[in-house]
């Protein structure tokens, strides 16, 4: 088993990634969404780099995360990747990569209270309409 420790902000973010999306796929099926166009446009308010920049700037203002979690979040916001942003800016990428660094760290640590905390947390902040993605470019 890989230690914690030694994983880098990327990796993170690369379960991370999977991690949340398999959560909010499961959400939106839960809603009887069953049609994969619809599926797909619904995800994207939870999933793409703009709504996940969106959603860490919430948790960060609104003063959610522990000092554990701020530093799991800046170490993958910080860390070196080695692709590019295809449809977002660089600094909303770096964002949404410690927004998947966090999630990815509560996952392979094994917190699914804290995890699923979270990620209910995102899915009301959303359909709720608190998140501005549109402020991220």
């Amino acid at each position: 088993m890989v230690k914690i420790e030694q994983l880098n902000g990327v990796t993170l973010a690369y379960l991370g990634d999977a991690a949340y999306e398999v959560y909010i796929r499961r959400h939106l099926l839960d809603l009887n969404i069953t049609k994969v166009n619809l599926l797909q446009q619904k995800a994207k308010h939870y999933v793409s780099a703009k709504a996940q920049a969106a959603l860490i700037n919430l948790m960060l203002e609104e003063n959610i995360l522990s000092d554990e979690e701020i530093r799991i979040y800046k170490n993958g916001r910080n860390a070196k990747k080695y692709t590019k942003a295809k449809n977002t800016g660089v600094l909303t990428y770096h964002m949404s990569t410690g927004f998947e660094a966090l999630i990815g760290y509560l996952d392979i640590k094994k917190d699914q209270k804290r995890l699923e905390e979270l990620i209910l947390w995102c899915i009301k902040k959303v359909e709720s309409g608190e998140t501005d993605a549109e402020q991220f470019e």
